[in-house]
């Protein structure tokens, strides 16, 4: 990518995630949000066009692209649907983790399954009593020869119920990070259960509930990398799902802005146009700049996460603080534009409201992505 263009072959993938999202998200959203409906039969249509493995290594059916690429599809799946690409966005991290650091037998049994999404991912990191404090998770995990007996809950699980697999980060050693592995959990391993679907205020289309574990065996083969590198892998993988979320975000609030200009253009009020009124056509402009500037940013934390950058992960933590943030405040910006009929469920505004919000809270709540920037500055001061 050159420094503030996409190739064309970035654009054709952009274009075409577009494209589905017109045709197979937008039409159906406001619907899915009203009767909590999962559309596994949708996502796996996206997943035959490579958009449920997109930057898992080819070798076993992954599309083996870039984070900017997947970026720019989870961007664009938004404008459709925020939570179904929110939720695609964490099967393809789970899918990733897998990938990156399962066993060639690990990656050979599940990837090809999850590609097609005949398998359906989820992780499961956050507990009742450890959301921000995630080396403070208490699912426990004890050897007893060639299984782990795992007991716990975790809470606000995507995917929870209808996930066949759980990426899961369990406590085999001491407290702290250095006693967390990752186990992948099946669903029909006797032990696991999931609580009741929460009541949530958006990201009614994906389900979401407590996965509770009781003396549940899982076979040691099913372990990611070595005991005491959970923490590791689970940090990893969030560094790519704060450029994920970002990226739903600013979607998301491109399909409240794109509306709030058709309104604008129609709507009357003191017989003309109210986007003739210099007020919000000032207000217009800037919230299409700010998504313009969280945009940039957001391709430049991608890019180097790609290139593997020593500051990857701060820059990652800002992009997604100022994404999320932004395409909060743009959504909310255009359903007041709508005056009252942007509270109707009818015009598609409220519900990007209520999808973004969460944004700020998840893959690292916004002030816990301020502190990772500020002990990165505070930390280089010290050097």
């Amino acid at each position: 990518m050159t420094q503030f263009s996409l190739t064309d072959d970035q654009i054709a993938v952009r274009d075409m995630a577009l494209a589905f999202a017109a045709d197979n998200l937008a039409p159906h959203a406001l619907e899915w949000d009203e009767k909590k409906h999962f559309p596994v039969d949708v996502m796996r249509e996206a997943a035959s066009l490579g958009m449920a493995a997109i930057y898992t290594r080819d070798d076993v059916g992954g599309s083996g692209m870039t984070r900017l690429d997947a970026a720019l599809i989870f961007e664009a799946l938004a404008t459709g649907c925020p939570a179904i690409s929110a939720y695609l966005s964490i099967h393809n991290m789970a899918t990733w983790m897998i990938d990156r650091y399962g066993s060639e037998e690990q990656r050979s049994r599940y990837i090809p399954r999850l590609v097609t999404m005949e398998l359906i991912a989820s992780y499961c990191l956050t507990e009742p009593g450890s959301g921000s404090d995630a080396a403070a998770l208490k699912t426990k995990a004890v050897r007893d020869g060639d299984h782990y007996i795992v007991n716990g809950v975790k809470q606000f699980i995507s995917g929870a119920g209808t996930s066949d697999i759980y990426v899961t980060m369990v406590r085999t050693g001491e407290d702290g990070p250095s006693g967390i592995s990752t186990l992948v959990i099946e669903k029909d391993m006797p032990g696991v259960s999931f609580g009741a679907q929460e009541k949530k205020m958006g990201w009614n289309a994906q389900p979401t509930a407590a996965v509770i574990f009781e003396d549940v065996r899982v076979p040691v083969a099913n372990r990611l990398s070595d005991e005491g590198m959970g923490f590791k892998i689970a940090m990893s993988g969030l560094d790519g799902g704060r450029i994920n979320i970002g990226a739903c975000s600013l979607g998301g609030a491109q399909a409240a802005l794109d509306k709030a200009l058709a309104y604008t253009g129609d709507r009357k009020a003191f017989g003309k146009r109210i986007a003739d009124f210099q007020a919000l056509q000032f207000k217009l402009a800037d919230m299409a700049t700010e998504l313009e500037c969280a945009r940039t940013f957001l391709w430049r934390a991608a890019s180097a996460l790609d290139a593997k950058a020593l500051d990857a992960t701060k820059l990652c933590a800002m992009a997604k603080r100022m994404a999320t943030d932004v395409g909060f405040q743009v959504a909310n910006d255009a359903l007041q534009l709508h005056g009252g009929y942007g509270y109707l469920a009818d015009y598609g505004v409220e519900k990007i409201v209520r999808d973004l919000r969460v944004h700020q809270i998840l893959e690292g709540t916004n002030e816990i992505m301020r502190l990772i920037v500020a002990r990165d500055l505070v930390g280089r001061g010290n050097r």
